[in-house]
C-alpha cells in the first residue's frame, strides 16, 4: 500500500519525522516540500497528495500543517477524496470505519510526533465497515459533487 505524504512549512519537520517512522512499515512517497521554505502554500501540496490518492485507489494520503484545516479543505476539492482532520485515535478510527476517508490531515501545531504516529497507525489499519448506511452516505456525497 502506498502512503503519499506532504506538508506546508508549518508541518515540514513533523512530516519528515512521521514519514521516516511509518516508512518502516509502509511504502511512503513524499510529495514535498523537500526543503523548508516559509512561503510554501498548502494548496499545492494538498492537490499533489489528493491527486495521487485519487489516481491510486488502494493508497492513502497524509497532509501535515499547523491547523490541518486548509489542507483538509483543499484536498476535499478533488474528486474521490474524503479528507478528514483528525486529532485523536478515536476520530481516526471513526472516519475510516464510517466515511472510508482516504486522506488524513494532521494539525502539527496541536499534536506531538507520538500522537501523530498513533493516529496514523489507527487510520491506516482501520478498514471501512462497508455497512449499507455508510455506503449510501458516501454515494450521497458523490451526488453532491456531481451536481456542482
Amino acid at each position: 500500500m502506498n502512503v503519499y505524504i506532504a506538508s506546508d512549512h508549518a508541518g515540514f519537520i513533523k512530516k519528515n519525522e512521521l514519514a521516516e517512522k511509518i516508512g518502516k512499515k509502509y511504502e511512503v512517497i513524499d510529495l514535498g516540500p523537500k526543503e523548508l521554505n516559509p512561503s510554501d502554500d498548502y494548496p499545492i501540496y494538498a492537490e499533489r497528495v489528493g491527486t495521487a490518492v485519487a489516481d491510486d485507489p488502494n493508497s492513502f494520503g497524509i497532509l501535515v500543517c499547523r491547523s490541518a484545516e486548509g489542507m483538509e479543505i483543499a484536498a476535499n476539492k478533488i474528486d474521490g477524496i474524503r479528507a478528514a482532520l483528525v486529532w485523536n485515535k478515536h476520530i481516526a478510527y471513526e472516519t475510516r470505519q464510517d466515511n472510508d476517508s482516504n486522506v488524513l490531515t494532521l494539525p502539527s501545531g496541536e499534536l506531538s510526533l507520538e500522537q501523530m504516529f498513533e493516529i496514523t497507525e489507527t487510520f491506516l489499519n482501520t478498514p471501512f465497515s462497508g455497512l449499507k448506511r455508510h455506503k449510501r452516505r458516501i454515494e450521497e456525497i458523490k451526488e453532491i459533487e456531481e451536481e456542482q
